[in-house]
């Protein structure tokens, strides 16, 4: 747990922020708030709570560990949306002490509850108020709802993912999910920094397909440039090679030699120095062109030996590269155990990842367990709020 001393040292330190919001996008971008120092009050319905909750199992003592991972250094409410008399209590919550709102409820739940950004800005116009919709605010598919995996499919990104001629393949994190809630992010303190000067709050919007549409910036500008529909080339790269992973004798280690120089140094460490000089690959676009002979080639040298043995040959001569690395390995790595980025859960006994980010050399720890549902209803929404702090 950090110290009173590293809480007050948190940049958001001071700031309320209201999550009306469940599943991942909205609950990880109110985590990411609540790592930088913010007070982030999780509005959730009785009963069952964030639908996160039931995502499992596993479970530990009942709870998911998806709803765990994502709900650190918050104070869980329990409010029924149905009861008009608990909405006001909520509204009065955001009235007086809100900066933020985060919300990604069905599209127009918070127009219904009088609980949208308009709703509040006669009586609080410095709230600053973010939508995390599913395909964004304006449009034909605006009133729909979405998830992750959908906004894969439909912004394009399963289209280059996985390997030619084989069944689509969803990317195995919710990168859609998260991007958004780093997106929300991202608006909500551009939004506090403008706030500082203006003193008027504003509506962030952000969504699941424009998230999605964004990871496509580079294989849109090929395809606009060229007029070629982008292929799924498996752990390969559109616009470099070799850059992808090949087999070993015990398992995969990815090559990154993006460049003639790093092209070359592969070659000596492969024990083929020739291939620097054979004219299929002599430049990016010879080799790109190329590509699939070159993968053989490399592979067929590569299954020799064990990985251990070419990490070290790549990396004594500065070829990137990298192997593929389980979920326990990855824990264990000395790199990971390093940078402190693992956070442990006392109540849970979970092991959680921390803000990627540092500050003065610091990262921000875990200040509150994730809440259990309704914990903190009567301290938040009673007399007892200064002792949220």
């Amino acid at each position: 747990m950090q110290t009173r001393k590293d809480i007050n040292n948190l940049p958001l330190r001071g700031v309320v922020a209201v999550e009306l919001g469940h599943s991942v996008a909205a609950p990880f971008a109110g985590q990411i708030l609540g790592d930088l120092g913010a007070t982030v009050i999780k509005v959730e319905k009785p009963g069952a709570g964030d639908d996160a909750r039931a995502w499992g199992p596993p479970f530990v003592d009942g709870e998911s560990s998806c709803f765990i991972s994502l709900n650190r250094n918050k104070y869980s409410v329990a409010v029924d949306l149905k009861d008009p008399v608990q909405v006001k209590r909520l509204r009065d919550l955001i009235v007086q002490r809100a900066d933020i709102v985060l919300q990604n409820l069905r599209p127009g739940t918070v127009e219904k509850l009088s609980l949208s950004a308009h709703d509040f800005w006669q009586e609080n116009n410095r709230l600053i108020y973010c939508n995390l919709g599913a395909f964004g605010r304006s449009g034909p598919l605006a009133n729909r709802p979405g998830y992750d995996p959908l906004m894969q499919a439909y912004g394009g990104i399963m289209s280059v993912t996985g390997e030619e001629g084989r069944p689509p393949v969803r990317v195995g994190v919710s990168m859609i999910d998260m991007a958004t809630g780093m997106w929300a992010v991202i608006g909500v303190v551009s939004a506090l920094h403008e706030r500082v000067s203006s003193g008027r709050g504003r509506e962030v919007d952000v969504s699941l397909f424009e998230s999605a549409l964004s990871w496509m910036t580079v294989l849109v500008a090929n395809y606009s440039a060229s007029g070629d529909l982008p292929r799924r080339l498996g752990s390969g790269a559109v616009i470099t090679a070799p850059y992808q992973a090949f087999r070993a004798k015990d398992g995969y280690i990815v090559i990154a030699a993006g460049n003639s120089v790093f092209f070359n140094r592969m070659c000596m460490a492969l024990s083929h120095p020739e291939w620097a000089n054979d004219p299929r690959f002599l430049t990016n676009e010879d080799r790109l062109l190329n590509k699939e002979t070159l993968a053989e080639m490399i592979e067929a040298e590569l299954g020799r030996a064990s990985t251990a043995h070419w990490i070290s040959s790549l990396e004594d001569v500065g070829v990137p590269c990298a192997p593929i690395q389980s979920v326990d390995q990855v824990l264990a790595d000395p790199q990971t155990k390093a940078l402190g980025i693992l956070q442990h859960s006392a109540r849970t006994n979970l092991t959680l990842v921390g803000l990627p980010i540092s500050f003065d050399g610091a990262r921000p720890g875990l200040r509150h367990e994730p809440p259990t549902l309704g914990e903190h209803t009567e301290q938040v929404l009673g007399a007892d709020w200064d002792h949220l702090i």
